[in-house]
């Protein structure tokens, strides 16, 4: 309800923005009576996208109505009678409106809310102490330059309006002179017919007559011609500041937009909705149409009553002008809300949504336009933004290409779903040199074509997307995202499709890889200085040194694995993660025995590793760092970090000095519980042979590779069994380039095993 409260100390302009969010769709009066109860409720829980979610619509539509119709019938007293009548009509005409499209409803609130947010945000005085309060100032003062523009706009149109009244109420006049100036002349020409003493009796007063009154007409021509002249000066003044305030809102604010739309693809902050661009275009088209319409009125005036001079050059410079930006307008809102995938696997399904930011306001939706998806190449690109003939050029087949513009009446957008396309084939130029498949960019042109003004304006519309990577196996992936991730990154607004940088400076790819793995591993703690000088040592866009990856491959393989199966642990600050070998080395000789470090793997993708300090057991008196070898996701799938580390007694500190189980107790799994129903239930516990006693005293703190309890079964004597004895092979060594995968399998093996049930396998001896 706070938000409610608020709306309702708008003044102004905000005030007046607030009250046009209400009408017949969606009553001012349900949002006062029904505040608290809207508010509490889950909009942004529904996908207004998703089909499927029409059931939770439908579940809210029917409780809003049973919530007007007990406010109304709580209503008493004389007013009360007619807000019960009132709130009763409302429930009626709420659920005929949206019985049949329940989405349609929660759509209408969700931007209810989020307008009357904004508008409340906006007229808040935010503190400029801190960088958020001095940002949100800023903004401010933009929008509210920005709305002033607009007022000042709205003022000069009222202004050129009266103007163009009074013109047209003269040239009437003048033109009622004017045949009155015909009708002297007439009866002029008629005295001839008379006797001469008539036509001197009547010719002079004629005469006198029609010398006033051309002089009139002569003195109000020239007025007329003044008017004329002055209404297209200030025509020429708005136009002037239409184009200003069009180049702010365009040029700006919409390439801004574009601009974070483009770094949300990396995992940047979200781009933020439209809603507030959408008013300032629908404005800007609402105000270049009234004066577009006005021009066209002068020009009939001067066709009416044709008068010497510059007036008609002026005129069709200004239609010229007027046409030109509402040209610029229409074509530059056709944008693209949700962008498809930039990583696009063929033969997958895939989305998207473009939106034509003033399609309400020239009633596009009147006569609802086509738009046609085509995969093009970047060279066809180039070649489009040239206005080069590239008519049915494409790169490749999309399926599902085309979709109808749809208005909703809630919102005021018209836009066009793209739910269900599919990349069925590509068709890939001819590479040079070492650009693999994963470099080779492509890009969704969007087209249409539409009409407004009664088919006054035709306008084809276009837009590409943000530049694609295509890809046919998921093993592309990693450097397909690479390129993207790059793209991103550094692409320049306005450039040639799709040009950047192939250097940059290091703390630029540092920012896009910090925001990419925060993003990635869905995680508020991003990569220390430390880690990034360690990443700048290990970068490379080729292979990377000894291996048969690249820096992309391995960089996807961390995140991927952070964000699975580690991320409260890197939350926690658990994990360094990016430390090479010798560094791990060099840190924990320092350290007592038993204390470990976690870091990811340089020799295998999405690996990690737990180093640690400890005494050789082949010579006494010398300590050495151990390299487990990697866990990967198959091995987190079997048992977790958190219980591995719990089941290695020699691990004692997590580095540099944090007792293992303050930091990994919270994440061991429970104990096991009794075993029913004559069956056991096995554990599987990781070991280190030559870290662990080979037949350990069931009483002391040593832990085996696995525990088993008693059977429940009655048996006449319980049986102790030692699983995965010591290997002759040694599982690690001093470097750590060592493979555990037989024993891993080995590890799979028995907990298959022991899925079994407990007599069939092990053969205990009942009684």
């Amino acid at each position: 309800m706070a938000v409610w409260i608020q709306a309702q100390q708008l003044q102004g302009d905000a005030l007046h923005q607030m009250q046009s969010l209400y009408g017949q769709h969606f009553p001012i009066e349900v949002r006062h009576y029904l505040s608290q109860w809207i508010e509490g409720q889950l909009w942004d829980a529904i996908d207004l996208e998703n089909p499927q979610e029409e059931f939770k619509a439908k579940r809210l539509l029917d409780c809003l109505i049973q919530e007007l119709q007990n406010k109304a019938e709580h209503q008493v007293g004389e007013d009360g009678f007619l807000l019960k009548i009132k709130l009763g009509h409302y429930a009626s005409q709420l659920k005929s409106t949206y019985d049949r499209c329940p989405l349609e409803l929660v759509r209408c609130i969700k931007h209810i809310l989020y307008t009357e947010q904004r508008l409340v945000r906006e007229a808040t005085n935010v503190s400029t102490d801190s960088p958020v309060g001095g940002m949100m100032d800023s903004m401010s003062q933009k929008y509210q330059q920005i709305n002033q523009a607009f007022e000042e706009l709205r003022l000069l149109t009222q202004d050129t309006e009266n103007d163009l009244r009074k013109l047209q109420h003269n040239q009437e006049y003048f033109i009622i002179q004017y045949q009155e100036s015909l009708r002297i002349q007439a009866q002029l020409s008629s005295l001839a017919t008379l006797p001469p003493a008539d036509r001197q009796l009547r010719e002079p007063a004629l005469l006198s007559k029609r010398a006033t009154v051309e002089a009139w007409l002569t003195r109000e021509a020239n007025t007329l011609q003044k008017y004329r002249l002055d209404l297209a000066e200030k025509h020429q003044k708005t136009l002037q500041l239409l184009r200003k305030q069009q180049t702010i809102i365009l040029d700006d604010e919409l390439i801004q937009w574009k601009r974070r739309q483009q770094l949300a693809g990396n995992g940047g902050p979200p781009e933020g909705g439209l809603d507030i661009l959408q008013s300032w275009c629908e404005k800007l088209a609402e105000t270049i149409w009234q004066n577009r319409q006005q021009i066209r009125r002068a020009e009939h005036l001067r066709q009416q009553l044709p008068i010497p001079g510059p007036i008609e050059e002026l005129l069709n410079e200004l239609n010229s002008t007027i046409t030109d930006i509402i040209s610029a307008l229409v074509t530059s809102t056709f944008i693209i809300e949700k962008q498809p995938p930039q990583v696009l696997k063929t033969q997958t399904k895939f989305a998207a949504t473009v939106r034509l930011l003033v399609g309400g306001k020239l009633n596009v939706h009147m006569n609802p336009p086509q738009v046609k998806a085509t995969i093009i190449s970047e060279q066809q690109a180039k070649a489009l933004l040239k206005n080069e003939n590239t008519r049915n050029d494409s790169s490749g087949e999309i399926l599902n290409n085309n979709c109808v513009m749809e208005y909703h009446q809630t919102t005021g957008t018209l836009s066009a779903h793209f739910r269900n396309m599919s990349l069925k084939r590509i068709k890939r130029s001819d590479r040079r040199g070492a650009e693999s498949v994963t470099e080779e960019k492509f890009t969704i042109l969007f087209e249409s074509q539409f009409s407004v003004g009664g088919n006054e304006l035709v306008f084809q519309v276009k837009t590409l997307s943000l530049p694609v990577v295509v890809i046919v196996h998921g093993s592309q992936d990693n450097n397909a995202t690479a390129t993207v991730l790059w793209d991103n990154a550094f692409a320049e607004p306005g450039r040639v499709p799709f040009l950047v940088p192939d250097k940059v400076l290091w703390p630029q790819l540092c920012d896009a890889i910090n925001i990419k793995y925060k993003a990635e591993v869905q995680s508020n703690r991003g990569l220390s200085e430390e880690n990034l000088v360690f990443l700048a040592q290990k970068f490379n866009r080729v292979f990377l040194p000894g291996r048969n990856f690249t820096f992309w491959q391995w960089f996807d393989g961390v995140m991927e694995l952070t964000k699975k199966h580690l991320k409260p642990h890197w939350n926690d600050g658990a994990i360094l993660g990016f430390v090479n070998k010798q560094q791990a080395q060099d840190m924990l000789m320092s350290k007592p025995n038993g204390t470990f470090l976690l870091r990811f793997s340089d020799s295998e993708i999405g690996g990690i590793t737990i180093a640690w300090v400890a005494e050789n057991p082949n010579k006494a008196g010398e300590r050495m760092v151990w390299n487990l070898m990697p866990y990967t996701t198959k091995d987190f799938s079997i048992r977790s970090l958190a219980d591995r580390i719990s089941d290695l007694n020699h691990l004692l500190f997590l580095y540099p000095d944090r007792p293992k189980d303050e930091v990994f107790s919270k994440y061991y799994t429970p104990p096991l519980s009794k075993a029913v129903d004559g069956y056991v239930k096995p554990q599987i516990k990781q070991v280190v042979p030559e870290f662990t006693t080979a037949n350990p005293d069931p009483t002391s703190g040593n832990q085996t590779y696995m525990d088993h309890g008693a059977s429940p079964a009655p048996v006449s004597h319980p049986h102790t069994y030692g699983i995965y004895p010591p290997m002759s092979d040694s599982m690690l060594d001093a470097d750590g380039d060592f493979d555990l995968d037989d024993t891993m399998d080995v590890a799979r093996h028995v907990e298959e095993l022991l899925r079994r049930p407990v007599e069939s396998q092990w053969g205990g001896q009942q009684s």
